[in-house]
């Protein structure tokens, strides 16, 4: 490193090289599942419930559970996920300042003390006026004190565009925490949306399976009456004995299982476990998706999802940072600037007509570091070269997500319907056996065998519709809904971050 002090003047070219910006410019993220955006639409949405359209953010609404709806707005609103997200926002924002800022002078205030001693010159006023004091090598050299009690300037021009590329990376890392923010809704929206489902496919299945428990033990205690009356044998006692008790235990776990979604549910919410027991303690069933799903295209999907969008602010930001590097191999330019009262006695600080000022321009360059920035700058080429591929990655596989979630809700719809048609057969059944029963054609231990048959049929329409209702979720998180712009507090905050420079989300989902 090489330090020159140069007249401010003939530095004045260089500082005017201020427009000059090195490292390449960012043309956008690099062209990813051409052929699928050609295409127009998703090649596994061949359900007719399925259609092009724009997706709804707030996709939860059209389930028509308001409880559900106040759940993800409570979660939206509480939960640390968000709280964590918005405060990573507003230390990018403050880091966008702060790379603002360091385009600007620095200016504090001082006390300032030189001694210097400087050979080949002889300077009036030092301490060597005073008796020789402070000299030792003669006329040749002279010792000077200087005292300054004022402040101290200094300002290093962006001769080569560094600081700017540092501006460009900061602003690009705000954006990347904006789409960060937007992910953490979209994940969260769709985990209570699963808990909650889950949470009412369990209760229900608790009341299915009371329900056949009933049954089950009204069949035994009838067999037992036969068994008494020599018309039925140990054996069939022993079996509808033994279905009643697997039927029971069956009960058990189903309990667990609700205290674990009520307890996940409280969490998601911002709440201590235990705190939703008793508002959702009531069994209700599970919602069913509309009978139109609108799931854009995968261009739509590509430009909105927030964690593809993420990533792409990401390697915008890694493109930034070669720009930073790449500025290394210049010359630097700084300015010190001292001012205030001051003189060459220490009396003069206090002396208003010996108002002082001392400009120091240095000009300073590290072309001797031995390979340190060129490898600086391998470097950050290999990162953006791999924010590109994590890029394209991200595209990639939040295609294949799509694709799988918009199957499985396909299939998942055939199978709950096929289900719904043997469970209204199971239906139709047990009225004409109980038909039979009336007509004294039939007895009452047959109706119950049937009725019981009813009630499978019913477990699995249940199950079904649960899982229905869930690869519905799936869909809507594969396409990236469910998130919003900031609410007023938060936009306010990350406006005091430096928002005003980002690109923050301006549509839902």
């Amino acid at each position: 490193m090489r330090h020159a002090p140069l007249p401010a003047l003939a530095l004045l070219p260089l500082a005017l090289l201020g427009a000059c910006t090195v490292g390449p410019d960012y043309h956008g993220p690099p062209a990813t599942a051409a052929d699928a955006v050609q295409r127009g639409r998703f090649v596994r949405a061949g359900d007719p419930a399925l259609r092009p359209g724009p997706g709804v953010a707030r996709w939860w609404e059209a389930l028509g559970d308001t409880t559900l709806t106040t759940l993800v707005d409570d979660a939206l609103a509480h939960s640390p996920t968000i709280d964590a997200a918005q405060a990573r926002i507003r230390e990018a924002g403050a880091r966008l300042r702060t790379q603002r800022a360091n385009q600007l002078p620095s200016i504090s205030p001082s006390a300032t003390y030189l001694h210097a001693r400087l050979p080949g010159t002889a300077l009036g006023g030092g301490s060597g006026d005073a008796g020789g004091e402070g000299s030792s090598g003669g006329s040749d050299s002279s010792a000077v004190n200087f005292y300054n009690l004022g402040g101290t300037a200094s300002w290093e021009p962006d001769l080569f565009g560094a600081r700017r590329r540092g501006i460009e990376g900061a602003r690009a890392t705000v954006e990347e925490r904006f789409a960060d923010l937007a992910d953490a809704q979209v994940s969260l929206s769709a985990q209570v949306a699963q808990a909650y489902v889950g949470l009412r496919d369990v209760q229900e299945r608790v009341r299915l399976n009371a329900e056949s428990s009933r049954l089950q033990q009204r069949q035994l205690e009838l067999t037992q009456q036969r068994y008494a009356a020599g018309a039925a044998s140990q054996l069939q006692v022993e079996r509808l004995q033994n279905q009643l008790e697997s039927t029971d235990a069956q009960r058990i776990p189903l309990g667990a299982q609700v205290a674990q979604y009520l307890d996940q549910l409280a969490v998601l919410t911002g709440r201590t476990p235990g705190a939703l027991d008793q508002t959702l303690t009531t069994a209700m069933p599970v919602p069913l998706p509309p009978a139109e799903v609108p799931i854009g295209d995968p261009a739509a999907l590509i430009a909105h999802r927030p964690d593809i969008r993420s990533a792409e602010r990401a390697l915008a930001a890694s493109n930034a940072q070669i720009g930073v590097n790449t500025a290394k191999l210049f010359p630097s330019l700084s300015f010190l600037g001292i001012f205030g009262l001051g003189g060459t006695k220490i009396g003069d600080v206090v002396d208003p007509n010996k108002l002082t000022a001392l400009v120091a321009p240095m000009l300073s360059w590290s072309f001797l570091d031995f390979g340190r920035t060129r490898a600086a700058i391998d470097q950050s080429e290999a990162q953006r070269d791999l924010a590109a591929a994590q890029y394209r990655e991200r595209v990639l596989e939040a295609l294949q997500d799509a694709e799988t979630s918009l199957s499985r809700f396909g299939n998942t719809r055939l199978q709950y319907a096929q289900l719904l048609r043997a469970e209204q057969s199971a239906a139709r059944a047990a009225s004409l056996n109980g038909q039979r029963v009336e007509a004294g054609t039939s007895n009452v231990i047959d109706q119950l065998d049937v009725e019981r048959q009813r009630l499978s049929a019913a477990i699995a329409v249940a199950q079904a519709r649960a899982q229905l209702t869930d690869s519905y979720i799936t869909v809507q998180k594969s396409l990236g809904l469910g998130w919003s712009e900031p609410t007023p507090p938060t936009a306010a905050g990350a406006q005091r971050s430096g928002q005003s420079d980002a690109s923050a989300p301006t549509t839902g989902g």
